[in-house]
């Protein structure tokens, strides 16, 4: 035997060695590095056969390949072995401990609501948005095209907070009225194609009655691409509000004024549930044609891209879905209230 081939048995033993020795992952891999690397010993001991004899290439050859591959099972089972020690837990496990309990309690029907909306949305290719509760009259009002008099901007609406301006600039501080102010935040984030939904409890000066409160839940859905059209707004809202309260539902749609939107609507919706609740169409959202004074705030060139949005209140929907004719109920925290949802 020549001494080319009797080195290939000493270099295996120092490679089984060293796997042997790989404390963790990282050292394993130096190890397989060191001996079946590119620049590894098996790969520069291979690199030598063409010196060899050809009588001996044949013996040396199968010697290399025998040591490669007890090199590459033992690497295998030690990399099984540190993978299931890394899975394990770093402190023992007291088992005398209780076991994992039921969890306690259930959504609040608002909360299933909003989720079985976002999961339709999700069905569409949206994704969800979030921004801050406390907004600057920019975001809130002036780069959605609402104008300083309109009597949304009034005390008499909005709730202002005392500050006197935001982020350093002279923009009053509100309880955001809608959620469309996260709208302008991420169309400056980002270019289009944006499409996108937004959940989220606003603010408004509404007296608490059976309808109205001054906190509610909102949803917003945004679409921004080119050739968008108000055929596309109208095929959502349908797919939307059919998932949401069955296939029996009828829409309408009424010409209606935002300062947001052009052309603008008010969704009425009709079904089996409205008529019990003695009326034959209810209003249920508010929607239109992105205007493109506020593509041009957001820095959209509204002769490229066109979209639209839409919102509404999840309150509205949850009282129509469980039959509910109090949206008070929905923040009483009575427990005889929520535990039927």
């Amino acid at each position: 035997m020549s001494t080319f081939v009797e080195s290939i048995g000493p270099l295996k033993d120092e490679a089984l060695a060293a796997i042997v020795a790989a404390a963790d992952l990282s050292q394993l891999e130096q190890a397989r590095a060191a001996f079946l690397g590119s620049h590894g010993k098996f790969v520069a001991i291979m690199k030598q056969m063409g010196t060899l004899p050809k009588e001996e290439k044949p013996l040396a050859g199968k010697a290399i390949n025998q040591g490669k591959a007890e090199i590459e099972a033992a690497l295998a089972q030690r990399k099984s072995d540190l993978e299931l020690k890394a899975a394990l837990p770093k402190e023992p496990l007291d088992f005398t401990l209780p076991g994992r309990r039921r969890t306690l309690g259930k959504n609040h029907p608002l909360t299933q609501a909003t989720d079985d909306i976002v999961k339709i949305f999700r069905k569409l290719g949206f994704v969800v948005a979030d921004g801050p509760e406390i907004e600057d009259e920019y975001h809130c009002f002036d780069a959605l095209n609402t104008p300083a008099d309109h009597p949304a901007r009034d005390t008499q609406d909005t709730f202002y907070t005392q500050s006197a301006n935001g982020a350093g600039n002279n923009q009053r501080l509100l309880l955001r009225t809608h959620t469309s102010s996260v709208q302008i935040r991420v169309m400056k984030s980002q270019p289009p194609p944006v499409r996108v939904i937004v959940p989220g409890r606003v603010y408004r000066r509404d007296n608490a009655d059976a309808t109205h409160n001054p906190t509610f839940q909102q949803i917003e859905g945004l679409y921004v691409d080119k050739n968008v059209t108000v055929g596309d707004l109208k095929g959502t809202v349908a797919f939307v509000f059919r998932e949401l309260l069955g296939e029996e539902v009828k829409l309408r749609f009424r010409p209606h004024y935002f300062s947001y939107t052009e052309p603008s609507f008010e969704i009425d919706f009709s079904s089996a549930l409205v008529r019990k609740m003695g009326k034959d169409w209810l209003e249920i959202a508010g929607c239109g044609m992105v205007h493109p004074k506020v593509f041009e705030n957001v820095g959209y060139d509204p002769e490229v891209w066109t979209g639209w949005a839409f919102g509404f209140g999840i309150e509205r929907i949850a009282m129509i879905r469980y039959g509910i004719n109090d949206i008070r109920l929905f923040y009483e925290n009575d427990a005889r209230f929520l535990a039927q949802f």
